[in-house]
């Protein structure tokens, strides 16, 4: 499957600093908090207001903006650069971007005014390819996609639910629909021309065996890079430990033996801003 689209092409690999490490500390990046509803629950998750913005903490936003205040910010900072500045927009929370039509209503806005802006998106990938022609309406050309499981054996244990199409579902029944859209949404988003980062968090005890078994799949999938993140304890997982630097070493080699890897994530906030 192919969607054409008259935005210029961007080289996402070389130009996302969550990408590339190379681009990491060069090009900044904005997270629009506009997101505030999730269709999935992540027994590690932890959404919460915090406006302590050196804290870093996926899901973490100091207050969810609106799209005209979203939308308000990127002009606000275009204003103060030149108008080629470059950095990347992107909306990665509170909850689900794709289960938030704020995400759309505001991506495209900022779209129309900056098409050379790079625009992204980090999900769990239930809705990807059930919103990929939206996605790629709006300009966004490089999407994360979080997966932290290769079955639904070790998934049951990551998962508590998920809400897709009306229906809410529990167990591994949940977990077998989030794994297949999932990876047949990365799959389809490639073939679309888009380039997919997954991410995963690697949980001590639960997936830390089947990481290279995981990383095959995500290759098979079509995705460019990946990207272990240690647990972050909270949540239903406040008291499990995440893992070692060893264990954390261990997983990324074992993993980029087969799928390149991403190793300068500082798991950000829903609200960040950092323009070098």
């Amino acid at each position: 499957m192919k969607l054409l689209s008259a935005t210029p092409k961007i080289d996402s690999l070389s130009q996302h600093p969550c990408f590339n490490d190379m681009a990491h500390d060069r090009v900044g990046r904005i997270h629009l908090p506009i997101a505030p509803r999730c269709n999935i629950q992540c027994n590690f998750c932890e959404r919460n207001m915090c406006a302590a913005l050196t804290m870093q903490h996926p899901g973490w936003t100091a207050k969810p903006l609106s799209v005209a205040e979203a939308v308000d910010l990127i002009r606000s900072i275009m204003r103060m650069k030149q108008a080629d500045y470059f950095f990347v927009v992107g909306v990665a929370g509170p909850g689900d971007p794709l289960a938030n039509d704020q995400t759309f209503e505001a991506l495209n806005l900022i779209h129309k005014e900056y098409p050379h802006l790079l625009k992204c998106i980090s999900t769990n990938g239930l809705l990807l390819e059930d919103k990929l022609a939206d996605i790629i309406d709006v300009g966004i050309r490089a999407l994360t996609v979080t997966i932290n499981a290769a079955d639904s054996h070790v998934g049951k244990n990551i998962y508590s639910w998920a809400s897709y199409g009306g229906t809410i579902y529990r167990g591994k029944e949940a977990v077998s629909l989030l794994l297949a859209k999932q990876f047949s949404g990365v799959r389809k988003a490639v073939d679309a021309g888009l380039t997919i980062k997954v991410n995963t968090v690697l949980i001590p005890g639960v997936n830390d065996k089947q990481m290279p078994k995981l990383a095959m799949r995500i290759k098979e999938a079509g995705a460019k890079i990946m990207n272990v993140m240690p647990l972050i304890p909270s949540g239903k997982m406040k008291n499990r430990p995440g893992p070692s630097c060893d264990e954390l070493r261990k997983a990324r080699q074992e993993c980029e033996k087969i799928i390149p890897q991403f190793r300068h994530c500082e798991q950000c906030r829903a609200d960040i801003i950092y323009l070098p």
